[in-house]
């Protein structure tokens, strides 16, 4: 019993084993051609500002006139006040296969001179599709993530957070129409990867060919291309639903994506550097300028003076001079970039610098 028990838990093992450290579901890093989102935007009007709306003018005074005469009043363009009201754009994602009476999410916001519309209330706005018709209806009260508070009161104060000028409506509009979508074609099904790579496209369809032989075909960085097996005829669901559940482990290229506003350094594991010598060095020159006075001996007759001094001061950081191996890792070059003593903004300086040098061997991409 003790034998069969390690031999048993030693099985275990390798199927854990089996299985990439870092695959991923076939779901997760695909989409199914013809099983697209879409999107939708609409022009309305958000009332109940309490004076934070827009400031008068004919776009706003036309567009609630028209507002006004679905209901049957007539107003002159003099007899509006449009504080408490703001025109905005909506705009919104249809899911694929959305049926009439599903509710979506939506995004508000202004397009003119309101200060917020916060616990404003969207009225009734169509949404339309690329092709110009109504897909969707949009109305209901918007969340905001912000706040304005405190404009006029004493001294002018006030207080922002965030952008009070943007907000949501969760499920705030109803389709009122279905985009048709298919997702199976001549018996075939095409799945999209997200970050199109050959290697990874060719591991998934060896992945998929192991679950069903023969059925799938790498046709590009971005396409596999299956066909639907005979026991699935009429249950492609699901045939997708077992696709999707299919573990690969996707290839990810050597890449190394510098944000210089944000002072973010974001780089994968495939990252290799050639041997190479770094040396870093700062050189700070310092210039004060100060005003002092020139005050005269008593009984002398002279006059008070401004004297300007001007003060330089010049430090020069010991410059490092550190050499990289042959093809180290992203944590060797981690570690040794550390041990210089760099800032973020010099390591992005340095990179850029080796990238020139050819000796990162790593996309540089810089946003």
């Amino acid at each position: 019993m003790r034998q069969l028990f390690l031999t048993l838990l030693s099985l275990t093992w390798l199927a854990a084993s089996a299985t990439p450290a870092q695959a991923a579901r076939v779901k997760d890093i695909t989409l199914i051609e013809g099983g697209r989102d879409n999107q939708l935007v609409g022009y309305g009007l958000v009332v109940g500002l309490a004076n934070k709306g827009d400031s008068k003018s004919d776009q706003i005074v036309r567009t609630v006139a028209n507002s006004m005469q679905r209901f049957g009043i007539n107003l002159q363009g003099a007899q509006l006040k449009s504080d408490n009201v703001a025109a905005v754009m909506v705009t919104a994602d249809i899911p694929a296969y959305a049926r009439a009476g599903t509710r979506i999410d939506v995004t508000v916001g202004s397009i003119a001179d309101a200060k917020t519309i916060q616990g404003g209330i969207l009225l009734q706005t169509p949404l339309l599709g690329a092709d110009e018709t109504v897909y969707a209806v949009a109305q209901g009260a918007i969340a905001v993530g912000g706040f304005l508070g405190g404009e006029g009161g004493p001294g002018g104060a006030s207080v922002q957070k965030n952008h009070p000028t943007v907000g949501i409506i969760s499920g705030g509009a109803l389709v009122e129409r279905e985009i048709p979508a298919s997702f199976v074609h001549d018996n075939n099904v095409e799945l999209m990867l997200l970050n199109p790579d050959y290697t990874s496209a060719a591991r998934m369809a060896q992945a998929i060919n192991q679950e069903f032989p023969q059925s799938a075909m790498a046709k590009n960085a971005s396409t596999v291309n299956i066909a639907v097996p005979d026991d699935f005829k009429g249950y492609e669901v699901n045939f997708i639903s077992r696709i999707g559940s299919i573990e690969v482990d996707p290839d990810v290229p050597a890449r190394v994506v510098i944000n210089e506003r944000t002072g973010t350094i974001v780089a994968t594991s495939n990252v290799r550097v050639s041997t190479v010598a770094i040396s870093h060095g700062a050189l700070t020159i310092s210039i004060a300028s100060t005003l002092g006075v020139s005050q005269p001996n008593p009984l002398s007759r002279g006059n008070t003076a401004v004297v300007a001094s001007t003060q330089t001061d010049i430090v020069e950081k010991p410059g490092k001079f550190g050499v990289l191996e042959d093809n180290p890792t992203i944590q060797q070059v981690a570690s040794a970039l550390n041990a210089l003593g760099l800032t973020t903004r010099e390591m992005m300086s340095i990179f850029q610098t080796m990238k020139r040098a050819g000796a990162l061997q790593a996309e540089l991409i810089l946003n």
